[in-house]
């Protein structure tokens, strides 16, 4: 097994990484609202109602249940469901996860994992349809991942599982459906703070995570169809931030296009360009381009609602911009 791969969805892969980990660890729990809904039905074929809680709809409450939980020797996997109901529970995770180990001079650890499903692109309307990763990036004290593909799915919730600090995954309702050849290793681990090149190229760097990695493969396919060579990097890590990676490919290219699907004001984009413009100013010809969604609310409207998030179109017009 340690060689093969089988062919798993997003989602296979999220449910996949959680069996694996409760079958190898007894502390490991699964906790949320309807986790029997998203994906997880056929990890109650095997587990009980000591490793499966399914939760009332009290974010706050169950996930403050949780940090408890991992401050007894558990190591819960707290499912919120949909990434805007972290609002409801940023108290338990920002103001007690994040910070019970600095305040307790690491006498306390946190081993806590929360899921978030990044829902927009749905009609889930603007209640719903946040990509709140700043929010996260800036609380000292949590690790903040955010996966692409199915194979750096299952290999980073592993690892955050595994992991002895707070760790904030976040999943994307897009990609849920996609398949890709995943390794069937119970150990295969993906390792946290790691970005990784997903295309090679000369002429300029993409940067992109989660939701917005496929957009910007496309657009370096397109690219490449005339004779611009694009690299694209995938972050899969936002905190912490392989800033090596991304200055190794500009130092290269001379040229940095952003995409990120959370809103400009603030955003990972702002972080990358701050850093690039920073610690690697004298390898940029060109000036620093961000695609991101603008600063508004998200609209119930499907037509309106897709024309908000990056494309490879506007991709490839900001690529064209600075060459």
């Amino acid at each position: 097994m340690r060689n093969s791969t089988r062919k798993l969805s997003y989602i296979q892969a999220i449910v996949e990484a959680q069996r694996e980990e409760m079958r190898r660890d007894d502390r490991v729990i699964l906790m949320g609202e309807d986790i029997a809904v998203y994906g997880a039905q056929t990890l109650f074929d095997e587990f009980d109602e000591s490793r499966l809680w399914n939760t009332p709809i009290s974010e706050g409450s169950f996930t403050g249940v949780g940090v408890g939980a991992a401050l007894t020797g558990l190591r819960p996997i707290v499912d919120l469901t949909i990434a805007s109901f972290a609002y409801l529970a940023s108290d338990q995770i920002i103001n007690q996860a994040a910070k019970l180990r600095f305040m307790t001079g690491g006498q306390l650890k946190v081993p806590f994992v929360v899921r978030l499903s990044t829902f927009y692109n749905n009609r889930t309307a603007a209640q719903h349809a946040d990509r709140p990763y700043p929010l996260f990036m800036n609380t000292p004290g949590l690790k903040v991942v955010a996966p692409a593909t199915a194979s750096d799915m299952k290999g980073l919730l592993k690892s955050a599982v595994r992991d002895d600090d707070p760790v904030v995954i976040f999943e994307d309702i897009n990609l849920w459906g996609k398949k890709e050849e995943v390794p069937c290793d119970e150990d295969f681990l993906v390792p946290i703070g790691k970005a990784d090149v997903k295309r090679i190229g000369s002429d300029v760097t993409i940067v992109a995570f989660a939701g917005s990695l496929p957009p910007a493969l496309a657009a370096a396919e397109l690219l490449g169809k005339e004779g611009i060579d694009a690299e694209v990097v995938d972050l899969r890590t936002l905190v912490p931030m392989d800033k090596e990676a991304i200055l190794t490919s500009v130092a290269k290219t001379g040229r940095l296009v952003i995409v990120d699907n959370s809103h400009r004001t603030g955003s990972v984009a702002s972080e990358i360009a701050a850093i690039v413009s920073e610690e690697g100013f004298e390898s940029l010809r060109k000036p620093i381009q961000r695609v991101t969604t603008p600063a508004i609310h998200i609209p119930y409207n499907p037509t309106v609602e897709k024309q908000l998030y990056p494309t490879k179109e506007i991709i490839t017009a900001a690529v064209r911009k600075i060459l």
